[in-house]
């Protein structure tokens, strides 16, 4: 064991940031002995819509939303460089500036997991994290939900210790249970086109920022 505790990578639109992606964030890094988790918004996503705020307006209530967290820091790499990010490059970035020692680990929901296959370049991650993926008590990333190739990824990787994190720099695949929480960032979009109040949502500093530059309208 290298000693060395795994730093946490948490990506998104966070469009906006909200609960669900914070609580996610709080229970992996206390199940996983995570040094720290970073908040990565992208830039100008490859795969989905453009987002309904700025680049600088996410960033913005990402730090808001994490500000008074002393284990979760924001990391604007994405959001900045007004290209398309890849997260197979961002994590290249990141071991290229933390060394091949430290233990990354990529944090993904179960449907964000369960559709990796369709992500750019998607075998180099295992070569540069660790994969946690959060599922709601009493699911399973079940194999017959993966496509083949994902599902012989899976079973060759899969472990159930997360000190296994803390032995080797990257190539494992963990399921952790966190608490369900059924939040998303369309309906709360959604909510506020209509003029529907998002309160207890998301933090209330995220929320004011939002009725202050009138997103999402």
């Amino acid at each position: 064991m290298n000693g060395l505790f795994p730093l946490g990578i948490l990506g998104g639109t966070f469009d906006p940031i909200h609960f669900g992606h914070l609580r996610l964030a709080e229970e992996l890094a206390q199940q996983l002995d995570l040094a720290e988790v970073r908040f990565i918004p992208s830039g100008r996503p490859w795969h989905r819509d453009a987002p309904g705020a700025t680049p600088p307006q996410r960033l913005e209530m990402v730090r808001l939303a994490i500000s008074s967290s002393p284990h979760f820091r924001l990391d604007g790499r994405e959001a900045s460089s007004g290209a398309p990010g890849y997260t197979v490059e961002t994590l290249a970035n990141l071991r290229q500036e933390l060394g091949a020692d430290q233990p990354l680990c990529l944090l993904l929901g179960a449907d964000a997991f369960l559709g990796l296959a369709t992500w750019h370049r998607w075998h180099e991650l295992f070569g540069l994290a660790h994969i946690a993926v959060a599922q709601r008590p009493g699911f399973s990333l079940l194999a017959e939900q993966m496509d083949d190739v994902l599902r012989v990824e899976a079973e060759a990787r899969m472990s159930s210790d997360p000190q296994q994190l803390q032995a080797t720099p990257c190539g494992k695949l963990l399921a952790c249970p966190i608490t369900p929480l059924d939040i998303s960032a369309t309906r709360i979009r959604s909510a506020i086109k209509a003029g529907r109040s998002p309160r207890y949502l998301l933090p209330d500093a995220v929320v004011d920022y939002i009725q202050t530059h009138n997103l999402y309208r």
